[in-house]
């Protein structure tokens, strides 16, 4: 007899950290085609971050589950679904819902964790590391002796990015609060004060002549033109958030919306360099399948970069998953390198 009891953090509405509620229940049943994941470690993204505020641009209606991806072992299985897929750790990307003890995810959309990897470290790469892995690889191209520059170099995406990279042979330049510069220097990246006055200009005085190859900008704002003057001829540019409007007022989607016109305009010109908004879920709903094998082979070279030593697992710290609100907290403060995870 199953003695379990579902745990999960309920956000229920526009409300400070302190506001999230904890709700008791039953362990779901998968259905046909669905697995119950046993959650091993969840994290705080700057997904949920915005979604407390309403700021995410496709969340769901309050009140919802938050959590954007989690790692867990498979505690039971629906019907259709390979049996020995019970008891193996799995990673997903769910957008919502992770922030719970037990997890309902369809069976195709989970990845095998390979063995001797910890659970939270597996956690700090699986949103992070596809969009790191994605952006780089698939958008942006950067090849070997390329110089990229990389925005909130020591934030979740960005730590993995400059790692990426720098395992790819590029040379990074790495914006962040000047007490992780000697963190980066480590690394091998050059650190710039992203708070420096022209900060542009400082960025122009490291790169190459003619620009550089690839810029990651999560700012978004007034600050993505210079990102994208920053560009050499056939250079790209990889948009991936707003940062810069965390706090705004008025519509969520006006950000993102301004940001698609932007690149759709700079695409438009004849200047040899491209632009993308990029969106972890893009082609879901139009290629379900395409999108499930494509981020499954992604996290995979993710999960082989960290076995090799080219990634390592930023973890900013661990806290009980009833804790939620303090590492919400902890995770908008800007004080911590990395990913702040929940455990059951």
């Amino acid at each position: 007899m199953n003695t379990e009891e579902l745990v999960e953090v309920v956000l229920p509405g526009k409300v400070e950290p302190e506001g999230l509620q904890i709700r008791h229940g039953a362990v779901p049943a998968p259905g046909p085609g669905q697995v119950v994941i046993r959650m091993e470690a969840t994290g705080v993204s700057f997904a949920e971050q915005q979604m407390r505020r309403g700021r995410y641009y496709d969340q769901p209606p309050f009140p919802f589950v938050p959590g954007y991806d989690l790692v867990g072992t498979v505690m039971t299985t629906g019907e259709g679904v390979r049996s020995d897929l019970a008891g193996t750790r799995v990673a997903a990307l769910v957008k919502v819902g992770g922030w719970a003890s037990h997890v309902l995810v369809d069976a195709a959309d989970v990845v095998p964790v390979p063995e001797g990897i910890d659970a939270a470290e597996a956690e700090t790469l699986v949103v992070n590391g596809i969009t790191a892995w994605q952006m780089l690889h698939r958008k942006a191209r950067v090849r070997a002796g390329q110089t990229v520059v990389v925005h909130g170099a020591n934030g979740g995406v960005g730590s993995v990015l400059v790692q990426l990279a720098r395992a790819a042979g590029a040379h990074v330049i790495g914006t962040a609060s000047p007490c992780h510069h000697d963190a980066l220097r480590a690394r091998g990246v050059v650190p710039v004060d992203y708070r420096a006055h022209d900060l542009a200009a400082r960025i122009r005085e490291l790169a190459p002549r003619d620009g550089v190859h690839a810029v990651f900008d999560h700012v978004g704002g007034r600050g993505i033109v210079d990102s994208w003057r920053l560009l050499a001829p056939g250079g790209t540019l990889v948009s991936y958030g707003s940062a810069a409007t965390r706090d705004a007022e008025g519509s969520k989607q006006w950000p993102v919306l301004k940001l698609l016109g932007r690149v759709w305009l700079w695409n438009a010109l004849p200047n040899r360099r491209r632009a993308y908004f990029f969106n972890v879920w893009a082609g879901r709903a139009l290629a379900r399948n395409r999108f499930r094998s494509r981020l499954r082979a992604d996290l995979t070279q993710v999960f082989a970069a960290l076995q090799r030593g080219e990634v390592t697992a930023q973890i900013a710290a661990r806290l009980p998953l009833a804790e939620a609100a303090d590492a919400l907290r902890l995770a908008e403060s800007g004080t911590v390198a990395g990913k702040v995870v929940l455990n059951p």
